[in-house]
């Protein structure tokens, strides 16, 4: 009992030695850090998973029958991607984007193989990464929009806005949503020491968030801070702990309202911030406006049963879809339309069923739920179909599912058996009898 739970309930490898198990936690943490670099290519996250991929392969990774669904719409997806190309293949990075797409499929079951042994550890290090990750970008957005490194704010930032070690402001926000519930998380949950950091690491996080100046990021933290807040106080196992959980919620939130107040003080950061927060923006209004663009591309998609290929949705409207769902349409055809959006929704209800499955990684399934459902929101508004983060979540997902049903085979009859047997009345000894 002691083993399943420090080491999550499933067996990390029978065979692996103390060393390999070491270094295959290592190279996951690395992955979780990387993905936060992404403004050169090939990116330091290309080459992580890479280097992964070749010791997770040489040292014993299983690829299990309950994968087959994923594998398979992850194939679909790209296999109309591919059909849809050939026409435009001569056109300027296409080739790539399609080989992006493909490799971002690999790393998905990568990922899901991954966790789905030696979860709990395997997780840890994940979480450890993505907020080390988390805190060298935000640190960058934020030494480049106050101008603190010479030179730095054209590198650091874009239209005024923090993009530290992103191509685009509005990635950068949204990957930090999860690190920053991760962060918040320990806030609420931990000992005081360790609370006092995750309160200090989510306070640079949310900074840099804010600075981003991306609405949608803006929005995905509050409502999956929300989210995950509430799932954490309905699966709590004691009234204690889920008091405390409101209390430091209620704390957290009163200091993020007084920093954005002091920020709002600035008139740089305060001009931007309007300027943003509205929703009356030219880029999203009129017939060709983002949400405009929506309607007319699906009306067009209908009638494309092999799309108009990759990055050529500009070719027939002023911008690019900055909608998942319809781009998928329209890079890939029928195909790839429906079997995108087929392996969203199935993962999203696959979810919800493991929200309240008391697994020793139940937190952080939490905060990774949540912020995939903050993704997966996020792309009807925006393109997130390349975003390295949402494929490592969802990879992620599907290894954490897996992970929760061999731990109820593995381990559940003994906590059921365990319990039981703490029910049972005690039989009392002589020596406790009146009569002894």
């Amino acid at each position: 009992m002691t083993y399943a739970a420090t080491a999550g309930g499933s067996l990390p490898s029978a065979t692996a030695a103390p060393g390999v198990l070491a270094l295959q936690r290592a190279l996951v943490w690395l992955v979780g850090a990387s993905v936060a670099i992404v403004f050169i290519e090939p990116s330091p996250y290309e080459l992580a998973t890479l280097a992964a991929t070749v010791v997770f392969f040489a040292t014993g990774l299983r690829m299990r029958l309950v994968f087959m669904p994923l594998l398979l719409l992850l194939f679909l997806i790209n296999i109309g991607y591919t059909i849809s190309a050939v026409a435009v293949f001569d056109r300027p990075n296409v080739p790539n984007w399609i080989a992006t797409s493909w490799y971002m499929a690999v790393t998905v079951v990568l990922f899901a193989m991954i966790i789905s042994e030696d979860t709990a550890a395997r997780l840890d290090m994940l979480r450890r990464g993505l907020i080390v990750g988390a805190l060298i970008a935000s640190l960058a957005g934020i030494a480049g929009y106050f101008n603190l490194i010479p030179g730095g704010r054209d590198l650091l930032t874009l239209y005024d806005r923090a993009r530290g070690t992103f191509k685009d402001p509005n990635v950068l926000g949204a990957f930090l949503i999860l690190p920053a519930l991760l962060a918040l998380q320990s806030v609420v949950s931990d000992r005081f020491g360790k609370s006092l950091r995750s309160a200090v690491a989510f306070t640079i996080i949310s900074l840099a968030i804010l600075l981003s100046f991306s609405r949608a990021a803006w929005g995905q933290l509050i409502v999956t801070a929300g989210f995950m807040l509430l799932m954490m106080v309905l699966t709590s196992r004691s009234q204690a702990q889920r008091s405390r959980i409101v209390v430091m919620a209620l704390i957290a939130a009163v200091v993020a309202a007084a920093l954005v107040a002091v920020l709002l003080s600035l008139d740089s950061v305060a001009d931007l911030f309007k300027q943003r927060a509205s929703f009356d923006q030219s880029y999203d209004t009129g017939r060709f406006g983002r949400f405009g663009r929506h309607v007319l591309g699906a009306e067009m998609a209908l009638g494309l049963p092999l799309g108009i290929g990759p990055l050529q949705f500009h070719r027939f409207f002023p911008e690019d879809t900055h909608n998942s769902y319809l781009n998928a349409f329209m890079s890939g055809g029928w195909l790839s339309g429906v079997c995108y959006p087929a392996l969203v929704f199935v993962t999203v209800w696959t979810g919800f069923r493991y929200v309240f499955v008391r697994v020793p990684w139940q937190p952080t399934y939490l905060a990774i739920f949540a912020a995939f459902l903050g993704t997966v929101g996020e792309s009807f508004i925006i393109d997130t179909d390349h975003w390295r983060h949402f494929w490592l979540m969802l990879g992620t997902m599907w290894g954490m599912f897996v992970a929760a049903e061999r731990w109820k085979t593995d381990w559940g009859p003994l906590l059921h058996l365990r319990t039981e047997a703490t029910s049972l009345p005690q039989t009392s000894t002589p020596r406790d009898r009146p009569d002894a």
